[in-house]
């Protein structure tokens, strides 16, 4: 046994907490169809969201703690629901009119609103594909259309119309009095209008393989329920895919534990083994309601990837995925942050401790090496007080404070620069406040002018920051965060802010002295430019 594998059995990390279930599942036996599948699920009557990219990244660093545990191969699903009836038409896309004139048709009968494709599901799958491999995942697109009509659920189709009895049984009590009075698990489409019908089922036969409905017109319709002529309602067919394909492992949403249960069940009923699960938090906006797609309230990839790198909202996935968590602009510097920091940690720990470091499942156990030396906080500091509008400007401090370093042989440092400036030119900016020290400040103030006048040219980071602290210790202050929070709000107007030893070596001592001498001539503080 290899020591990485010997390793990975003890590591506390959840993504192999998660990967131990499967290699319990097969103790005994490797699968017979010769591999563990993983899946997620995509609803593409909208566009990839941020959900979906949580989902994919998670089930993917599970997968990969899995491959270090176990020599039985794997794959992962991305299956599309895109046989699914448009219900409504959703907000952001053009052509309303014209979509509201499928409503209830399958999405890849639908027409696409944007004009490029087959169909408004063959679009919005098309936006998946780009989206997964725009971020490297590794994975099979699976489009539910194609398994109804090519006959591949036919064979679990025929199990669910044979226990019929049994599903409704399971399901039933979980709907209420009304819905359950015409309640089925399958779902005719109809050869007339084309429509995902949710209509009672007034007889099925299952040696003939038949189910029995009322059309829109009226008409009494008998139907085979394979080769797409019907789908199965959601609960039911997430059960009837997780047999028909044999899926391994699965994650989802807190607010999906209960129909995981019943689709659980459902699989059972069909004769096979649930699989295993993950049920993770969801997200919440800035004033802590649950994120809502329709609602339009939470933060986009798009828009993150505008303030910061894909690896920093991996990050954000893979800690605490248990706990509800804030997903809104303000996260993003720390989250930032925090990857630098775990991928500088990473070279210098043991094997054991690499396991449970975030960037090994952030980069599958080969994280890059960055050696920045500078912050995303650093870097939007700078960007505020020199009020950047492009890198360059920025870039004049950087190379001053590293030589070594230019847009071309630092790219991610190049790309963390243009990262800081966007954020600062939307966030930061429109919020500056400065304000004038109090008596206790200006003092303070005036002994760090007076030191970064005299201090010696070769004093680092480190250095600059003893001082401002024992500088802090000299005078009355209620508390020595005090002393920083006055550097903040006086110096860059605003309430937080870096260490500011760090600040200073990066902006010069010249120019920070430059900017307390501002302060403390002016009456009523620096003023924004």
């Amino acid at each position: 046994m290899s020591s990485e594998r010997q390793y990975a059995q003890a590591a506390r990390a959840w993504p192999f907490e998660e990967a131990r279930k499967l290699v319990e599942r097969y103790k005994v036996a490797p699968p017979a169809k010769g591999y563990v599948l993983f899946e997620t699920g995509y609803g593409p009557s909208g566009l990839p969201h941020i959900g979906t990219f949580g989902e994919v990244v998670r089930t993917t660093m599970v997968r990969r703690a899995f491959q270090r545990l176990s020599d039985i191969p794997t794959r992962l699903f991305a299956f599309s629901d895109d046989m699914d009836g448009l219900r409504k038409v959703p907000t952001n896309v053009p052509n309303q009119e014209m979509l509201a004139q499928h409503l209830g048709r399958p999405l890849t009968k639908v027409p696409d609103p944007f004009g490029t494709h087959e169909s408004f599901g063959h679009h919005n799958n098309a936006m998946l594909r780009g989206f997964l491999d725009s971020f490297g995942f590794e994975y099979e697109f699976q489009s539910s259309t194609e398994m109804y009509l090519s006959g591949k659920f036919d064979a679990a189709l025929l199990e669910v119309l044979k226990h019929y009895a049994k599903i409704m049984e399971v399901m039933l009590p979980s709907l209420r009095e009304e819905r359950a009075a015409t309640y089925s698990p399958f779902l005719p489409v109809s050869p007339k209008s084309g429509k995902v019908l949710q209509v009672p089922i007034t007889k099925y036969d299952i040696a003939a393989g038949t189910v029995t409905y009322t059309d829109e017109d009226g008409s009494d319709v008998e139907t085979p329920v394979t080769g797409g002529r019907c789908k199965l309602q959601w609960k039911p067919d997430w059960g009837m895919r997780w047999h028909a394909l044999g899926v391994d492992y699965e994650m989802s949403g807190k607010d999906l534990i209960a129909s995981v249960d019943l689709a659980s069940k459902i699989c059972r009923i069909l004769g096979s083994r649930a699989p295993e699960g993950f049920n993770y938090e969801l997200f919440l906006d800035d004033k802590g309601q649950k994120i809502s797609k329709s609602k339009g309230n939470g933060l986009s990839v798009e828009e993150w990837l505008t303030y910061a790198p894909p690896e920093s909202l991996a990050l954000f996935m893979f800690q605490k995925p248990r706990a509800a968590k804030r997903l809104y602009f303000d996260v993003i510097p720390r989250a930032v942050d925090d990857y630098l920091t775990f991928v500088e940690k990473f070279a210098n720990e043991a094997p054991a401790q690499r396991l449970e470091n975030p960037a090994w499942h952030i980069h599958n156990g080969q994280p890059p090496q960055l050696s920045l030396d500078l912050s995303y906080g650093i870097l939007l500091n700078l960007a505020s007080v020199a009020n950047a509008e492009e890198k360059s400007q920025l870039w004049g401090y950087i190379t001053r404070y590293r030589p070594d370093a230019t847009p071309q042989t630092a790219p991610f440092l190049d790309k963390l620069v243009g990262y800081a400036i966007n954020y600062y030119r939307d966030f930061v900016k429109p919020t500056k406040r400065y304000r004038a020290p109090n008596e206790i400040e200006r003092k303070a103030l005036a002994e760090l002018l007076a030191y970064l006048e005299r201090a010696p040219a070769n004093a680092d980071a480190e250095t600059l920051q003893t001082e401002v602290y024992e500088i802090g210790k000299r005078h009355p202050f209620p508390e020595l965060r005090a002393w920083f929070k006055a550097l903040y709000e006086v110096l860059l107007g605003q309430d937080q802010g870096p260490r500011f030893g760090s600040f200073i070596a990066l902006y010069g001592r010249k120019e920070t002295a430059e900017l307390i001498r501002k302060a403390l001539a002016s009456p009523t503080g620096l003023a924004a430019e």
